[in-house]
């Protein structure tokens, strides 16, 4: 048995022993690591997108106002970048995270509560309190101001700090990666729009040619120049054209509504834009960069890079639970048992400073485990980060292909348009001499209206190739 030294006091075994387990506890903490300053992960870019030259600068930092040269375009996106519901949202988002973010910077500050009180206690007779005291009702009056702090020893509010600051700027560059795609949806839609313009324009010009080819074989035929059945498959043909005037108008009233909705209007207003494709002019130079600018020019792979960095952060704050916290309290205030004298001083003054050091020991294993679920979402968010990047790379390669694949089109297009109209021409010619058959007029007028509904459909793709090249190199959320 263990014997008490004469001049310890009783008790004194015990407290020594708790004070050494609460040391042995501290130290243990103290010897785990915390976790590291974030660092970018490694990430193997290639040093150009193929086909392109390292040399080629980039239009992200070209600002919509000054890529985009049609005036209506520019209106439409500026009026879009106003009004749109969704952008306005991630608008929010940004209010929402500065909030979080002012409350984490002032995390190092103490807290202050004001208390009051009021309480009566009745004893009964054969309690102690009955017999040390006559009285067996006890009040109590009291208020007081309670400031509590806790350094941040172990740098759990500065991580708390880091991760706040992190996802307000993911949130911020969630917004940009918002309006990026608006910017691109809405140039895409408006010249989707224009197309169409054309090809009802192109199809109704073809009606009237039509027209006029089956009043002259209509002549033809009284002169027993032609059969009957000519004239039948060219009036088949024309109505065949009037046929999908009013399948374009749906589509371009629809165009017009989406527009609408983009903008923030109410569908069915008219959008205001320029007949003709070929007036949508765009740079002609339109360099990708190299890939590694995609980190510093896309917004949505900046907000996956700062959502790890807030899961980073947010790991360190959560391993700081693991160790010994200490915490420094002050009170002050009026304390009495009767409640004329509650306020009275300095009788009723009273005073309390205290520290404590608190160090978790045994909570189910519920620390740990928050603290490897924060090391799961750390991975995560990195692996996240990392295929953001990879598809960046690859809306980038494939809009420079789409851009240079669908050029060449457009010139093949071109010169099928001018060919085939010299033919339909020379075909009314001929067969109006007797030198062609209603067959060779037929044909060659169908080609030349179905190669000219491509054509317009090919430069729409172009267009829209360099707008979504645009918005794959971070182009559009610049003012």
């Amino acid at each position: 048995m263990t014997r008490r030294r004469q001049d310890e006091p009783a008790g004194g075994a015990p407290r020594r022993l708790a004070a050494a387990a609460v040391l042995a506890a501290a130290l243990s903490a103290t010897a785990c690591s915390p976790v590291k300053e974030y660092s970018r992960p490694e990430v193997a870019l290639p040093k150009s997108y193929p086909g392109q030259a390292d040399s080629v600068g980039t239009v992200a930092a070209v600002p919509y106002r000054s890529f985009f040269a049609d005036p209506d375009l520019r209106a439409l996106i500026d009026s879009s970048v106003v009004n749109n519901h969704d952008l306005r949202i991630a608008l929010r988002n940004i209010d929402f995270a500065k909030q979080s973010l002012t409350v984490a910077r002032l995390g190092n500050l103490p807290t202050l509560n004001l208390q009051a009180g009021a309480s009566s206690t009745d004893y009964s007779g054969n309690s102690l309190r009955a017999q040390s005291t006559s009285s067996l009702t006890v009040r109590d009056y009291s208020a007081s101001l309670v400031a509590s702090w806790e350094p941040d020893i172990w740098a759990k509010i500065g991580n708390r700090k880091k991760a706040a600051l992190a996802e307000y700027l993911r949130s911020a560059d969630a917004a940009r990666a918002v309006r990026t795609r608006l910017v691109s949806d809405v140039a895409q839609g408006y010249w989707n729009l224009t197309m169409l313009d054309a090809q009802l324009d192109i199809t109704r010009r073809s009606v009237a040619l039509s027209d006029t080819t089956l009043a002259m074989m209509r002549l033809q035929y009284d002169a027993g120049n032609v059969t009957s059945l000519a004239v039948q498959q060219q009036d088949a043909r024309l109505q065949a054209a009037r046929q999908s005037i009013p399948r374009l108008e749906a589509l371009r009233s629809a165009q017009e509504n989406t527009l609408s909705i983009l903008a923030g209007r109410m569908p069915g207003s008219p959008v205001k834009r320029n007949p003709g494709l070929d007036r949508s002019a765009v740079p002609d130079s339109l360099g990708a960069g190299v890939p590694l600018e995609l980190l510093r020019n896309r917004p949505d792979v900046r907000a996956a890079e700062e959502a790890l960095m807030a899961q980073h952060a947010s790991m360190g704050a959560v391993k700081a639970m693991l160790y010994p916290s200490l915490t420094v309290t002050a009170q002050g205030g009026f304390n009495s048992t009767a409640s004329g004298d509650w306020f009275s001083t300095p009788g009723s003054l009273f005073s309390i400073v205290s520290g404590s050091v608190v160090q978790p020991i045994f909570r189910r294993g519920e620390l740990v485990a928050q603290y490897r679920q924060s090391g799961i979402r750390r991975d995560q968010a990195e692996l996240s980060f990392r295929q953001a990047i990879i598809k960046a790379v690859g809306e980038v390669s494939d809009a420079l292909v789409q851009v240079r694949k669908s050029g060449e089109q457009e010139l093949f297009s071109r010169r099928r348009v001018e060919t085939l109209r010299l033919a339909a021409r020379n075909s009314r010619l001929l067969f109006a001499s007797g030198m062609a058959t209603y067959l060779e007029v037929i044909t060659a007028e169908g080609d030349l209206l179905q190669a000219e509904l491509d054509l317009a459909d090919v430069q729409r793709r172009r267009l829209a190739a360099v707008a979504d090249l645009y918005r794959s190199v971070g182009g559009g959320w610049q003012d």
